[in-house]
């Protein structure tokens, strides 16, 4: 089981909070030296994290940073399917019922999360929040690019910091474990890793007179955490199923028709659910009640997203921004406009309790 679905259950504020305060009591109990009482608490961690978090305390409050960017990220891009990866405010065990299961939605999940870890303990090295790590070091002196000759400035995000500490935490679980969804959770936690650099983009700003480029300076940043959600929800898309190779050591491919997965893809090794009920075995909370688009012909139409079980349609008014108009020089006026618009859910099942297996 990876470390998400151990820690998924009773998660402590530490890893839920998107920017936790200075007077928070984990804050607290890291400046005073407790790091020991604070990781031993955490639930889930096999002993390799709790020993990376006790060395490293300020940086378990730049993973619940992560925490929080990697779940808002994978909500939007799950927002017009059944499966939404709303399994926080449904119901905090679901989650983890998804990662059990070697399915598309656990891939995406694993990579994501792994990305967001990255993506968050970069930012904080670049800020000097974190004291094992700061700007990339091996960004100094002089270097030459397509438009010319540049000095390396600034400060450029130490990535490599990030996925090496990524890699170390997230994938510590998983290196306990040999069976084949370990090696599953393994490979996707690093194509998300990958995804992240993918995106590192290199920033120079002019010095010379009237704003000519007789001399840049530049370094390199990460860019807006969406390009690797996006990246991601591609390689979701086109994930390939596979199995196990003979001797367990890694993957072939279950359709011979299909190219063999390289690292940046996603792996999975079974078929997802339908996710049309409420389903405790599977993770699923059902589509009851999930607005729908009663125009639409993609995965967020009403037929596809109910079920076919039908949909009800409310009529509702809402205040929305109209009649908007440009003023000189710099300023865009708008007036509050009542609007009635009809909102269509879908139908629950005729049974609406959970249902369960076993």
């Amino acid at each position: 089981m990876s470390w998400l679905a151990g820690m998924w259950g009773p998660l402590p504020l530490l890893l839920l909070c998107a920017a936790p305060r200075v007077g928070s009591s984990w804050w607290y109990m890291g400046a005073v030296g407790s790091s020991r009482v604070m990781c031993d608490n955490v639930p889930g961690l096999v002993s390799r994290q709790r020993q990376l978090c006790r060395r490293h305390p300020e940086a378990m409050l730049s993973i619940g940073r992560g925490v929080a960017a990697w779940t808002a990220e994978c909500q939007h891009q799950f927002r017009r399917h059944r499966w939404d990866c709303s399994a926080l405010e449904r119901g905090q065990r679901l989650l983890g019922r998804v990662l059990q299961r070697s399915s598309r939605e656990s891939a995406f999940v694993h990579a994501i999360s792994s990305a967001g870890v990255v993506f968050a303990i970069t930012r904080a090295c670049s800020q000097g929040e974190l004291k094992s790590c700061s700007c990339d070091p091996k960004k100094k002196g002089s270097a030459k690019d397509s438009k010319g000759h540049f000095d390396w400035g600034g400060c450029s995000d130490n990535i490599d910091y990030g996925i090496k500490f990524a890699r170390a935490f997230v994938d510590a679980k998983e290196r306990k474990g040999k069976d084949a969804r370990a090696l599953m959770n393994l490979h996707n936690n690093r194509a998300g890793r990958k995804a992240v650099k993918r995106f590192l983009k290199q920033e120079c700003k002019c010095h010379g007179v009237s704003g000519s480029c007789t001399l840049r300076t530049c370094w390199l940043a990460m860019a807006d955490f969406r390009k690797t959600g996006d990246y991601l929800w591609k390689k979701y898309n086109g994930a390939i199923q596979v199995v196990m190779n003979q001797d367990g050591t890694g993957f072939t491919v279950a359709n011979k028709r299909f190219k063999k997965p390289t690292k940046n893809d996603l792996v999975y090794f079974e078929s997802s659910p339908d996710y049309c009920i409420r389903d405790r075995d599977v993770g699923s909370p059902g589509t009851a009640g999930r607005v729908c688009n009663q125009t639409s012909r993609g995965m967020d139409s009403c037929e596809v997203m109910c079920c076919g079980r039908g949909y009800d349609t409310a009529r509702v008014s809402r205040m929305t921004k109209c009649e908007c108009k440009f003023h000189w020089c710099c300023a865009v006026r708008c007036q509050d406009c009542l609007e009635v618009v009809d909102v269509h859910t879908c139908k629950a099942p005729k049974s609406a309790t959970w249902t369960s297996r076993t």
